[in-house]
């Protein structure tokens, strides 16, 4: 495999990573009736939004194609969510511990191939930027879990 389809490959990877967290922040704000949640998971959404836009900015840039949707996995996970917070007497807890799993899984995705140490400068830089601001929101996330507990 050339080199510009193995770096696209992977950035597909992180690109429905990020689809599938918009998915599920959209999903997780129709399932809080919160405000301060709701607006919380609208940032969220906005934000991997923008990342997607990125990803799919820095594949195109190596001539590949990004990938349109997310997996089948994260669907699997939104209906999950969706599920558990029918049944759950404390919906708003239960549904801001799925998003810290969801986020834990995206970071370990980041963090792999961050160590990887084979991606340019550009894309190394971009890939640190999403990580810290995922990290971030994990560290939110996990203060709201608290508040609403």
């Amino acid at each position: 495999m050339k080199y510009t389809e193995e770096i696209s490959k992977k950035l597909n990877e992180l690109l429905i990573k990020n689809y599938d967290a918009e998915k599920g922040y959209l999903n997780a704000m129709d399932n809080v009736d919160s405000d301060r949640l709701k607006m919380f998971f609208k940032r969220r959404a906005s934000e991997r939004s923008e990342f997607a836009k990125e990803l799919r900015t820095e594949i195109l840039r190596y001539g590949q194609i990004p990938e349109d949707s997310g997996s089948f996995t994260g669907t699997m996970h939104r209906n999950w969510m969706s599920l558990k917070s029918t049944f759950s007497s404390n919906n708003e807890e239960a549904i801001l511990e799925e998003a810290i799993r969801g986020e834990e899984a995206s970071l370990e995705t980041y963090d792999e191939l961050l160590k990887e140490n084979s991606l340019p400068p550009s894309i190394d830089n971009l890939l640190n930027k999403h990580r810290n601001a995922i990290q971030a929101a994990i560290n939110t996330e996990k203060v709201h879990e608290e508040l609403v507990s």
